[in-house]
């Protein structure tokens, strides 16, 4: 365990605006925590970033003292890269300054700003950028990842929309990415590999501030034809719709009738971002397809709608995930997931599956723009063990990883960045594919050549 003297403590207190906190200070305990309960690491350091310059500060004493580095947004990664045992914590969550452009469509925030956050600005304005599903996520981390959300099929995924950001290197150089040859693309599904990257300017897009979405709950004994005829739906809605699948236990949430809370229930959740009537258009098969449990469809806040499954990831409960990407959703794919959310009542009612319809904006990016390298596939398969302090760990263990085992036959075998856990190089490899990474590895090379940025889903230097 890495003890400071007080003189060099107070040495580097000086020279920050933001806060330090060592381990025995008032706020510690606090800090070194992330969003998934299930981490549980304690820095050596936790420095509380209140700008750039503190940074440059931190990173500096970081590399001096032959210190690891975490760097977080907003903590909300399930594999909890945004701390770190015996190690320095760069937490941008201070940084938290925002600046809307409505004559340019553009947005300048810091690392710190939360989804909920960006989309209450942009909104002021009627405009948005694709943002994460839940509110309290990080655009920082979510971002570098790649960025699936409501607006992805109409405006592309977050990444396609950054459009400038300003990084720190290694060696505390404060960089524009959109200056530098090759940095800004990767940036763009690159993930933290390259420096601390203290803002974001992203390209914004009328939205709002009323849309067409909400969710159909159905019994989950419905959830093989649902999803049968889901697959053969969405291939023809048009970009402005949006939608994933989610087998889950209904909430004890207002909407839900108290004999349905508990119940095992798929949902498809949807947003529309075009006007009323062509929504309720592109809509109508799936309301025609069965008569809903609960129906939650109609007129919504775009801010509200973002904040939809706000209350099923709450901060500090225990997260275990697996994903991979799908071509298609066969028979057998269906099946499967039928047959494993079967034991869904077993678990906490966390515990969910997700299913992202990609395509539209997202398939026709130009492909050389981004790192992001998995556009041709049709979904985004996220497995979710999710449960409290009181509830055993091991059953949700198990069963994401017998669930994930048993669906690898009928996926691309490529995991979704954002939503993969710490998992090691291979599938860090097949996050981007060999050329791509290839690529990464380059840039890597030049712009952290020590692979000081190493705390992620890592890219060691070619």
């Amino acid at each position: 365990m890495t003890v400071f003297g007080e003189a060099t403590l107070t040495e580097l207190r000086q020279g920050l605006r933001g806060t330090l906190l060592a381990r025995d200070d008032p706020g510690y305990e606090e800090a070194r925590r992330v969003w998934n309960g299930d981490i549980d690491r304690h820095p050596a350091l936790v420095v509380r970033c209140a700008g750039t310059a503190d940074v440059i500060v931190a990173l500096r004493f970081a590399r001096g003292a032959g210190l690891p580095v975490a760097v977080r947004g907003g903590g909300h990664n399930v594999a909890g890269f945004g701390t770190i045992d015996d190690g320095i914590v760069l937490d941008l969550s201070p940084m938290r300054g925002i600046r809307v452009d409505p004559r340019t469509r553009t947005a300048r925030a810091e690392a710190g700003v939360l989804w909920g956050e960006l989309d209450r600005e942009t909104q002021a304005f009627g405009l948005a950028t694709t943002g994460g599903m839940v509110t309290t996520t990080g655009i920082a981390g979510f971002t570098l990842g790649g960025g699936i959300g409501w607006l992805m099929r109409a405006h592309g995924l977050t990444v396609d929309n950054l459009v400038g950001a300003d990084l720190v290197t290694a060696d505390g150089q404060l960089v524009h990415a959109e200056s530098e040859p090759g940095l800004l693309w990767a940036l763009r599904g690159g993930g933290g590999n390259f420096g601390v990257v203290t803002s974001f300017e992203y390209t914004l897009h009328p939205v709002g501030p009323i849309v067409y979405g909400g969710a159909l709950f159905h019994p989950a004994d419905r959830a093989g034809e649902l999803l049968r005829f889901y697959r053969d739906w969405v291939a023809t809605t048009p970009d402005e719709l949006t939608t994933l699948v989610a087998v889950l236990t209904a909430p004890p949430e207002p909407f839900v009738p108290p004999d349905l809370v508990g119940t095992p229930m798929i949902a498809v959740a949807c947003c529309h971002t075009g006007p009323e009537e062509d929504a309720a258009a592109a809509l109508k098969p799936l309301r025609d397809f069965a008569t809903p449990a609960i129906d939650l469809l109609g007129q919504v806040p775009y801010v509200v709608l973002q904040g939809m499954f706000d209350n099923s990831a709450p901060r500090g409960n225990h997260s275990y995930w697996k994903t991979e990407y799908l071509d298609a959703l066969t028979d057998a794919a269906v099946d499967t997931i039928v047959e494993h959310c079967a034991e869904l009542p077993g678990l906490s009612p966390f515990s969910t599956v997700h299913l992202h319809h990609l395509g539209g904006a997202v398939a026709e990016a130009n492909p050389s723009s981004a790192a992001f390298a998995h556009r041709r596939h049709q979904f985004v398969l996220n497995i979710i063990g999710q449960w409290t302090a009181a509830e055993a760990r091991q059953p949700h263990v198990d069963w994401v990883g017998t669930t994930w085992q048993s669906l690898r036959a009928h996926t691309a075998k490529a995991p979704y960045l954002n939503f993969l856990g710490a998992e090691g190089p291979d599938r860090v490899r097949a996050a981007y594919g060999a050329e791509t990474y290839q690529r990464l590895a380059d840039l890597k090379r030049r712009y952290d050549p020590e692979n000081t940025f190493r705390h992620n889903q890592n890219i060691p230097p070619a």
